[in-house]
This record gives C-alpha cells, sequence and structure tokens, in this order.
C-alpha cells in the first residue's frame, strides 16, 4: 500500500539538508517506537524524501512551495494507518529547519503490473549492506548496466521477501527472472553534463555506516509479485531508513490513481 501525505508549509524558504533521508527516517522510528507492537515487530515499510519546489544554496533545499509531499508506502495496511494516526496527532513536524502541519493523505492505487515496469528513484538505491558486503564494497561505484548491478538488487530482494514468510521455496526460486536495465539516454545525458547520480550517503545509525546511492530511471523486469513487492517495500536495502523508494515513470502495463484515503 502507497500513500502521499501532503503537508502545509509554515516558514517557505525553510531548509532542509540535500540528503536528508535520515531525518526522516529518525522521525518516523520516533513514531514506531512509541508502540511496542511495531517496535518488535514492524512490518516492511519505505519512505520518499520531502517532495516540493525548491531552490538549491549552500545551506540545502529551500522549499518554497506552500505544499509538501512524502510518499509511505508498506506491505501492511494496519501500519499505514498507525503511522497516519501519528502523525496527525502532532500540530506541528520539524524536519530540518521546515515546519508541517499535515493537511491530508492520498492514496496510489496500482493494478496489473506487467512482467517489464519503468521506474524513477525517488529516493536512492543501495545495492548491499557494509556488514553483508564481503566481495563489493558498499561505496564502490557499479556500473548500472553491469550484470553484477541487478544481480545483488535480486538478491537483497529475495532475502527481503523470504523474511515475510509469505512466498514459498518453489515461488521464490520462480523469481528468478530479474533484470534491471538502466534508461541509456538518462546515464549518456548525465555524463555529456558532467552530473552525478550515483553518490555517498552515511546512514542514520549510531555506527554513521557510508553506502553508494544510485539515482536513475530502469526498467525492471520481474514477475508482477516482485514488482508489488518492491513497490510497496522498496528495491535493494535499507528501505527503512528512506532508501530505494521507487515509482513509477508511467502507467506502463498498468492502472494507476490516486484516491483520497484520510483527511482529519
Amino acid at each position: 500500500m502507497r500513500i502521499r501525505v501532503v503537508f502545509v508549509v509554515q516558514n517557505k524558504g525553510a531548509t532542509v539538508p540535500f540528503h536528508h533521508q535520515y531525518l526522516l527516517a529518525q522521525y518516523i522510528r520516533s513514531l514506531v517506537q512509541s508502540s511496542h507492537e511495531y517496535s518488535e515487530n514492524c512490518p516492511f515499510y519505505n519512505f520518499s524524501g520531502i517532495k516540493g519546489q525548491t531552490k538549491v544554496s549552500r545551506n540545502g533545499l529551500h522549499f518554497y512551495s506552500s505544499k509538501v509531499t512524502l510518499v509511505l508506502a508498506s506491505r501492511s495496511q494496519t501500519w499505514i494507518d498507525f503511522i497516519i494516526q501519528k502523525i496527525f496527532q502532532q500540530k506541528e513536524i520539524k524536519i530540518g529547519n521546515l515546519l508541517l502541519t499535515p493537511e491530508l493523505v492520498e492514496q496510489e492505487i496500482h493494478h496489473h503490473l506487467e512482467d517489464n515496469v519503468k521506474y524513477m528513484c525517488i529516493s536512492p538505491l543501495v545495492l548491499c549492506k557494509p556488514q553483508d558486503d564481503t566481495t563489493y564494497q558498499a561505496k564502490k561505484f557499479i556500473a548500472p548496466d553491469l550484470d553484477v548491478f541487478s544481480d545483488l538488487l535480486y538478491e537483497a530482494t529475495i532475502e527481503r521477501m523470504a523474511q515475510t514468510n509469505e512466498y514459498s521455496e518453489e515461488e521464490l526460486i520462480s523469481f528468478s527472472k530479474f533484470q534491471l536495465v538502466p534508461d541509456e539516454f538518462y546515464l549518456k545525458k548525465i555524463k555529456e553534463d558532467q552530473k552525478k547520480f550515483a553518490r555517498i550517503y552515511t546512514l542514520s545509525d549510531e555506527k554513521k555506516q557510508e553506502v553508494r546511492g544510485y539515482t536513475l530511471p530502469f526498467t525492471l523486469y520481474a514477475p508482477e509479485k516482485v514488482q508489488q513487492f518492491v513497490l510497496n517495500c522498496g528495491l535493494g536495502t535499507f528501505s527503512e531508513e528512506g532508501y530505494g523508494m521507487i515509482d513509477l515513470v508511467r502507467p506502463q502495463g498498468s492502472t494507476q490513481r490516486v484516491e483520497h484515503y484520510f483527511k482529519p
């Protein structure tokens, strides 16, 4: 299940850091930890960065839109409802220097995903965890058009799907058709403009681990159940730190609509 929380900006022009996933992760974790049930047995979830009209300066991202959105996703509607309740119990939320008031919630509806879907990243993809990485350094750059790029994402996805205990061993084996193909035009354009699509990010845990995150459009070839899983739970690792959130480039082979879900 995917929702968009719409916030009213109370102080236009205020800033958040360029890479503010760790601030959002800390905020969402504080909501989760307020409930013993969810802190002990929390389902997979994922979230985007703050989306709105911005301007870049040395101090970070200045938000000039009157409203901003945050996309949240989870396999569990119960968890989504719990988080919504917690968010709307707060009259004012501070992320960096940005003061936000929750206004309403919209739900994204996706049906009939095909086995090849075009996505874009609305938070960076992380291929592997440093502690699990015996062959590739988590900060090492891996070109998205190499097979190992897809292989690492496949391994992370199947491992997480297995942890849900909702898929049989036979099903997991049947999900072996998995290939990520980056948008060649985008990569070429990025190279010509001398811009970056892969950067080093610091996680919000006590160890301050650093990982490389990738932000790019791509086509994912995978069975529909896998497409649904990554759309709701994120692609790659550290989804609960706000990494690996993807969105449809367009409703190719699927129907997508937004419905009102909640308003206090």
